[in-house]
């Protein structure tokens, strides 16, 4: 039996999928989106190519973190100029851009390369259970 690859990320049929992130805990949520990204519930899933669907997660705004983490896990920016590093705690994220949190946390889980770009463009997050994607036929993701 022969081994099917694919050569170029036009060979694949690309999927729309929806995802609640209501009540879901952020990381085994974030685990499933990016496997979806890339690919890897496909049988011509490639390592090199970018094989994965899109994903649209609604209600990112409700997504579940457990022990401490919503006032103990904070995330760090820096401006470029001395002095200038800050840091936000999830709490203050989830009231101010709520997509945020689950874009960074998928961003950690794809490979660290140029193809994790274009499986990020893929991501639609949305605070709301709102989207404009209905055009596309999205289909809900059980998983």
């Amino acid at each position: 039996m022969k081994t099917t690859l694919a050569k170029t990320a036009k060979d694949t049929e690309k999927t729309w999928y929806v995802v609640d992130a209501a009540d879901q805990v952020l990381g085994r949520l974030a685990v499933k989106i990016a496997a979806i990204l890339r690919g890897r519930h496909k049988p011509t899933y490639t390592p090199h190519i970018d094989t994965g669907d899109y994903v649209v997660v609604i209600n990112a705004d409700k997504v579940r973190l457990t022990g401490s983490k919503e006032t103990d896990k904070t995330y760090m920016f820096y401006t470029g100029w001395v002095g200038t590093a800050y840091r936000r705690n999830v709490e203050h994220m989830r009231a101010h851009k709520p997509a945020f949190i689950i874009e960074h946390a998928v961003k950690g889980m794809l490979p660290k390369n140029k193809l994790a770009n274009a499986m990020l463009s893929k991501l639609k997050v949305y605070a709301g259970s709102e989207h404009p994607h209905a055009a596309q036929n999205p289909v809900d993701f059980k998983g």
